[in-house]
């Protein structure tokens, strides 16, 4: 997978403060791309219309319109997206919600509130080494 300033992700949650917090981690780690959405609808929106690639997508899993699980499902439904790289951005361990995620193609998932550290090891398990 390509070095950390090659990369563009999204991050995908309703409130602003956590969107900066993760903006700041993967400037931090030296990412090339971010993009955000309040939600689920507008991520899609901005996979669907870009003409350059999301690699990954960090979503939180509550969210209003559509939820970071109907996006999962959503971007493992359609096959030009399907392959992206999805952490799945969650306030709880929630046993039973991570399961379901994994379900459905989640590749893995980060606890709120989460380090640079963590952040990172998440994103390497996923694309691998950033640099």
């Amino acid at each position: 997978m390509p070095i950390a300033k090659e990369l563009t992700i999204l991050v995908v949650d309703d409130q602003q403060t956590i969107r900066s917090l993760a903006r700041l981690g993967l400037e931090q780690l030296g990412i090339g791309e971010i993009l955000d959405a309040v939600d689920g609808e507008q991520a899609l929106k901005v996979i669907l219309t870009r003409k350059q690639p999301v690699h990954l997508v960090i979503s939180d899993y509550n969210m209003p319109n559509l939820n970071g699980l109907s996006l999962l499902r959503a971007v493992r439904a359609h096959p030009p997206i399907s392959k992206i790289g999805f952490i799945m951005l969650t306030g709880r361990a929630d046993k039973e919600m991570v399961m379901t995620a994994v379900q459905h193609g989640v590749n893995n998932y980060l606890v709120k509130p989460f380090t640079v550290d963590t952040l990172k090891e998440k994103i390497e398990a996923v694309l691998g080494p950033l640099r």
